[in-house]
């Protein structure tokens, strides 16, 4: 059986304060939960979704792990490592067909022993049928599902214990948003009702608010105020225009915190321009969570020069 150890694990991530003109200006303190610290591979929610789902195949005798994702997919690059580094066979299930030359986050997965299955999108949709599994069971046997990026109730298990790592209050907490796990992790288990959680959607999708509502009603005595912004997203899932990558860049010459385009570059991006905004009233105390996923700066080499027909740099 595999053995789950995590002891490598950089835990509790730290939170770092980030010192600037405007945050002086409009009397506004910022923070950033590092969980891109968490470790070069198993970074920020994408380890934390994952742990639990871990520990639960390891106590179902499971050896084998199967979920689903696009082909920069950060959740299958961190569960295709787990799987390696913990002894899982792992399966990946890819959206879309099967490129003529594999890009760097594909070739890591398979690298590290991943089986890749390409199916059409209009079947991808199908995922969560049981017709859909009962068909991948026929194919592949015995597997431990984990849906798309770990959104299940051990991937909110998992994120919840970053709440339970803060040692502050904070007036607001910021994540990113796609499958709204975190999200709806930091809103079922926050303790602080004075906390308003706040989401920045990385794609279009105006169904999320329902989505997320009908996630955490089953949850009692919810109190926490909550709320998604919708207006960083670029265009959709992974758009990216060169405003954001010359904001990444000085972000990075600043602070010295990487950022990448898909997900924590949109948030903090999102977050300045509300601050310069005064959407935030002077003396809130603000804490933005890293997500990690900076494989995914893999994808824009023209603006990312270093990574370019090269594995990833996890430093």
């Amino acid at each position: 059986m595999p053995s789950i150890s995590f002891t490598e694990l950089k835990l509790p991530s730290p939170v770092t304060q980030l010192h600037s003109r405007l945050l002086n200006e409009k009397k506004v303190e910022l923070f950033i939960k590092r969980d891109e610290l968490i470790h070069p591979v198993l970074q920020g929610n994408k380890w934390r979704k994952l742990k639990y789902n871990l520990l639960e195949a390891n106590i179902q005798k499971q050896k084998t792990l199967l979920s689903f994702g696009g082909a920069y997919s950060n959740h299958l690059h961190a569960l295709a490592f787990a799987g390696q580094h913990f002894g899982f066979h792992t399966i990946g299930i890819i959206r879309g067909e099967k490129p003529a030359n594999l890009n760097p986050c594909l070739q890591d997965m398979k690298n590290w022993g991943m089986q890749l299955k390409y199916i059409k999108r209009v079947d991808y949709k199908q995922k969560e049928t049981d017709k859909f599994i009962h068909t991948l069971q026929k194919e592949f046997g015995d597997f431990h599902l984990i849906p798309e990026g770990g959104n299940n109730l051990q991937g909110i298990k998992g994120c919840a214990e970053l709440l339970d790592e803060l040692d502050q209050e904070y007036d607001v907490i910021c994540s990113e948003v796609g499958s709204g796990t975190m999200l709806s992790s930091i809103i079922t288990h926050n303790k602080n009702l004075n906390t308003h959680v706040l989401g920045f959607v990385v794609m279009k999708n105006h169904q999320l608010e329902d989505e997320i509502r009908n996630r955490i009603n089953t949850h009692k005595n919810i109190n926490t105020k909550w709320s998604l912004i919708h207006n960083y997203h670029l265009g959709g899932f992974a758009k990216a225009n060169t405003e954001l990558h010359q904001f990444i860049s000085n972000f990075k010459t600043e602070f010295g915190i990487q950022l990448e385009p898909v997900y924590s570059g949109k948030m903090l991006y999102g977050i300045f321009d509300l601050i310069s905004k005064d959407h935030f009233k002077p003396g809130t105390r603000i804490l933005a969570i890293h997500g990690g996923g900076l494989q995914g700066l893999r994808g824009y080499p023209e603006f990312y020069p270093q990574t370019r027909n090269s594995n990833f740099n996890y430093k």
